[in-house]
């Protein structure tokens, strides 16, 4: 009788912690949040410096991923309306002065500057740059989680050419 109780608290248990982390990995995707729909104003523009698109880092983790174009204008970080990435918490947005990025140890063993957390998991988004920053020293807009120290999706960028 006291084996039977056991098993059944046990698997009571065991079955409430793997209900309760799935329900965590799947809530983003059964309720999204909304895109985000910001538009770059053509005063807030300025001089456009460089392009690039964001990539999946590691094709063999289908959870962090990322895709879409990001824009780097004078003072500005833009995410077109094609961006998307996976779901998950404290996403932020940085640039960071290593090319080619390609996983996490690049980014925490670099210099970044961090333009805030995103706002939304899909859709265009601005991002300041803080004033003084020398944006030809960092040829990179990541984005980064935070919480758990990982690399979602990288973007090199291409500078256009100076006169």
């Amino acid at each position: 009788m006291w084996r039977w109780l056991r098993v059944f608290l046990l698997g009571g248990v065991f079955g409430a912690i793997c209900g309760l982390a799935l329900g965590l990995f799947l809530f983003p995707f059964l309720f999204p949040p909304p895109e985000a729909t910001e538009q770059l104003a053509t005063g807030e523009r300025g001089k456009l410096v460089a392009t690039g698109k964001f990539i999946h880092a590691s094709p063999s983790d289908p959870i962090h991923y990322g895709k879409g174009a990001v824009s780097v204008y004078d003072g500005v970080v833009f995410l077109h309306d094609d961006f998307a990435v996976g779901p998950g918490p404290k996403f932020h947005v940085y640039l960071v002065a290593e090319a080619h990025i390609r996983d996490a140890g690049q980014v925490t063993g670099s210099m970044f500057v961090d333009l805030g957390r995103l706002r939304a998991f899909k859709g265009s988004q601005n991002y300041r740059v803080p004033e003084g920053t020398d944006l030809a020293k960092f040829p990179s807009v990541v984005i980064w989680c935070e919480q758990f120290s990982v690399l979602i999706s990288p973007a090199d960028l291409k500078f256009e050419q100076r006169p």
